[in-house]
């Protein structure tokens, strides 16, 4: 789960970038509004709204108007209702007023992403490789032979599916199926091991070490 931070203060990035390290999240840091817009994708941008070379509402702008689906939480020291408005209406999802607890934060970052991953449109049917998954049916096919999943096999299986070929990292899993990030990592184990039997063949979701789990594309 990458997070981008643009943040000036570099006493503050650093703490905020340690704590979200911490709780297992990939923290890019830009420190200006030129950083920010030429920074990697991302899951979620912290965005201060008060930068040295530009507003972080152009920030703010010009990131929704590249994509919709992506997670932007103002984190600033503005917090007069003008400007939280000016925000929100300029594509904001959540608008945080310094100082804030990093509970406060982490809460959230997982609602807004949550709503990310709810809001990206599915497709009916994915097929990779020999997996056939019908999205609005909730029934999975391997090499044309139907196999009966529990509902957060089916998810995680989804979840994997929608970026074929793609190490998606466990707490993306998390965050799909369970909507945290807090769950024990160990319940993810539990069930992609009982998905891969399930599926017939371990190699189809492979384990990518440090990271998470893929779902072979070919």
């Amino acid at each position: 789960m990458r997070i981008l931070l643009v943040e000036d203060d570099r006493r503050v990035a650093a703490a905020l970038a340690s704590a979200l390290t911490r709780r297992g999240y990939e923290v890019e840091h830009a420190a200006t509004v030129a950083a920010a817009l030429s920074a990697a994708p991302c899951d979620l941008v912290l965005l201060d709204l008060t930068l040295p070379d530009g507003d972080g509402t152009e920030v703010c702008r010009e990131l929704r108007r590249r994509s919709s689906q992506l997670g932007i939480i103002a984190v600033t020291a503005r917090g007069e209702e003008r400007d939280r408005v000016l925000g929100l209406r300029l594509g904001a999802d959540d608008y945080v007023v310094k100082p804030f607890s990093m509970v406060e934060l982490q809460a959230r970052i997982e609602a807004v992403l949550r709503r990310a991953a709810h809001a990206a449109p599915a497709r009916d049917l994915i097929e990779v490789g020999p997996v056939r998954i019908d999205v609005s049916a909730r029934t999975v096919a391997v090499a044309g032979q139907p196999v009966a999943l529990t509902r957060k096999e089916f998810d995680i299986l989804l979840s994997l599916a929608r970026q074929p070929g793609t190490a998606v990292p466990r707490d993306r899993i998390l965050l799909d199926v369970w909507g945290t990030t807090w769950a024990d990592r160990h319940t993810v184990e539990v069930h992609v091991g009982s998905l891969r039997a399930k599926l017939g063949d371990a190699r189809l979701v492979e384990t990518v070490r440090g990271v998470g789990y893929r779902l072979r594309g070919e």
